[in-house]
């Protein structure tokens, strides 16, 4: 599955191991902070290898990473995950994350629009 490849870039990797949906976003998580290599801030240029530990940071999440394999081309989901290997203790965390999440919806009613807002009725009227 994965090409010959000794080392790619991490923007590219990030992307076609589906964390972000294009090169540019994943660019832009780096830049920003929300992506590590071995605990340290990069840029987005930086080549990665197998073995590479990687931190990334996405809404709420946290993932805590290996990678296993190199690819420069974006596969599906199914293959994506075997590109990298989680620690079981980022998974667990993530997973309580997501429970967590849950209940807070749950808990929480929404108070959103109920209907596709128009000329005669808006998104602010509270009359209707």
């Amino acid at each position: 599955m994965a090409d010959a490849l000794e080392a790619i870039r991490l923007d590219k990797w990030l992307w076609a191991a589906r964390f972000f949906k294009t090169r540019k976003l994943a660019a832009e998580a780096i830049a920003g902070g929300k992506v590590h290599v071995n605990k340290q801030r990069v840029k987005p240029g930086k080549e990665i290898r197998v073995g590479t530990e990687l931190s990334i940071s996405k809404d709420v999440y946290r993932w805590e990473i290996t990678v296993t394999a190199l690819t420069s081309q974006r596969r599906s989901a199914k293959d994506a995950v075997f590109l990298y290997e989680e620690s079981q203790e980022s998974h667990d965390k993530r997973q309580q994350q997501i429970i967590e999440q849950k209940q807070l919806r749950e808990l929480l009613p929404f108070h959103g629009i109920d209907h596709k807002p128009n000329k005669k009725r808006t998104a602010f009227d509270s009359s209707v």
